[in-house]
């Protein structure tokens, strides 16, 4: 058994062309966009611009974001090319297959599942929450318990103190998502427009309403001086928040999971992953620049809701619940991409062997791997609904940087093993621009705590034991598949 037997490029396009493997091509350019601004925006627009702001940079957080873009650049980049060469689903996990190996594409697919799953539970957590804010503000509370899992300790409306029991609206929306994913991706790609629509659109009154009261003297200090420590304020506070902010990007590598699912995959992906990169970019900066203009950066620290505070500052309080609708809206879409990504990269392992047939079979009518998201729809809905995973929330960020590098590896690597391979994206200025992704991520995953090291390092040791256990001698390329 090779460990770090290829597949070749000719084989893995082959492979996922007609018979039983076949999905449905039905995404546009636009379609693909939308599914990367779905994934992109989501609570970290409305929550780290302020901690990043108040804590590291000050006003200068605008530059910070501009750093974070750069870096999520060169990998958007990267997965653009690969895109455009192996249009199949499988994203990160399918590319390392045919750069580095088996073995090293069943580390990164292993680490992506993780990646994906524990990123659409956080997220419908946070939905939950959300959720129950937004029904108070017309008068209808959920029971406490039954939106808080067993670990946590709640506030009954007696002022007494108790234990959750389940979060069921956390498990609600995970199988509402996961049915709907199953039906068909057309269907699916047609809500994700509908909500990142209505999610733009309440960016855009922020923006459009909050420049009328900008107060300019916010912005001096725009570069606030250095207490002394790095990380506050001035040039390193810069950095640092760049660091913080990188992960509110984290999304658009799940558009070249719907390679296999897009009409023209070799133009259409690199639109959607830097499309949606561009759009989300310019939406951050302007967002960052209006809030650090309405709210001093000082008056951030401790303020859990910075956008709220920005909102009493208009005579606008319908702002307020507008606001929240649209937070809804974008978890909504965080977690169906989400979960579409972790489906596609399900199927590509099955499909090759790596893991049981019964999750790359493709249903007869719908045209989806409707048993991967099934599978999904229970693990994913009972960990949402059971555990307080918030804690586990650096495991999307350390999974993501991984796959990042990997990614930006690859591109250097096929350059120099079959440079006369037909690319329809070229990243500019190779191998620069791939080794100076993998620089920034990685600088990224150093940055990050010993516990998320330490939990990234167990699920792959589990992923290690069914690997040599079941899937090494289960390959169909290891057995001339």
């Amino acid at each position: 058994m090779n460990l770090f037997v290829k597949k070749s490029i000719t084989q893995i396009i082959t492979a996922s062309e007609g018979g039983e493997y076949q999905l449905k091509r039905s995404l546009g350019p636009m379609s693909l966009v939308s599914l990367g601004i779905g994934a992109i925006i989501g609570a970290g627009l409305f929550s780290l611009t302020g901690i990043a702001a108040a804590e590291n940079a000050g006003p200068a957080v605008v530059l910070s974001f501009v750093v974070a873009a750069v870096g999520c650049a060169f990998a958007g980049m990267c997965y653009s090319e690969l895109a455009s060469m192996i249009p199949v689903a499988g994203s990160a996990y399918t590319y390392t297959y045919a750069t580095m190996g088996e073995f090293i594409a069943w580390i990164i697919g292993w680490d992506l599942v993780l990646e994906y799953a524990v990123a659409a539970s956080v997220v419908a957590v946070s939905w939950s929450r959300y959720v129950k804010s937004f029904l108070h503000d017309f008068h209808i509370d959920l029971p406490a318990q039954f939106t808080s899992c067993s670990f946590d300790i709640i506030t009954l409306a007696d002022g007494s103190q108790a234990h959750g029991i389940i979060n069921i609206p956390a498990m609600l929306i995970i199988v509402v998502i996961s049915l709907l994913l199953m039906i068909g991706i057309k269907e699916s790609a047609w809500v994700n427009n509908v909500i990142v629509v209505i999610k733009l659109a309440v960016v855009l009154t922020f923006i459009g309403v909050g420049i009328h009261y900008i107060n300019p003297a916010n912005y001096h200090p725009f570069i606030p001086e250095s207490t002394g420590k790095f990380g506050e304020y001035g040039i390193s506070g810069i950095m640092r928040a760049a660091g913080i902010i990188f992960f509110a990007y984290i999304g658009f590598d799940t558009v070249s999971t719907a390679s296999q699912e897009s009409k023209t995959p070799h133009k259409d992906v690199p639109i959607g992953i830097l499309g949606s990169l561009a759009i989300c970019t310019v939406l951050y900066l302007a967002f960052a620049a209006v809030l650090t203009g309405m709210v001093n950066y000082k008056d951030m620290r401790g303020d859990a809701a910075p956008v709220a505070t920005a909102i009493n500052l208009t005579p606008y309080p319908w702002l307020q619940v507008l606001i929240k609708f649209g937070i809804i809206a974008g978890f909504t879409s965080v977690i169906l991409v989400m979960l579409l990504g972790q489906s596609r990269v399900f199927y590509s392992m099955s499909r090759d062997g790596l893991l049981p047939k019964m999750f790359s079979d493709i249903h007869p009518k719908w045209h989806t791997p409707w048993r991967s998201n099934l599978l999904f729809m229970f693990f994913v809905s009972f960990f949402a609904g059971v555990f307080p995973i918030s804690k586990l929330g650096h495991m999307t960020s350390i999974g993501t940087l991984l796959a990042f590098i990997i990614v930006c590896a690859g591109v250097m690597v096929l350059r120099y093993t079959q440079p006369l391979l037909p690319r329809p994206y070229r990243v500019p200025c190779s191998p620069l621009f791939p080794f100076l992704g993998i620089l920034v991520c990685l600088a990224m995953m150093t940055a990050l705590d010993t516990d998320t090291w330490w939990r990234l390092i167990i699920w792959l040791v589990i992923g290690l034991i069914i690997y040599f256990t079941y899937s090494r001698f289960n390959s169909k390329l290891n057995k001339g598949g």
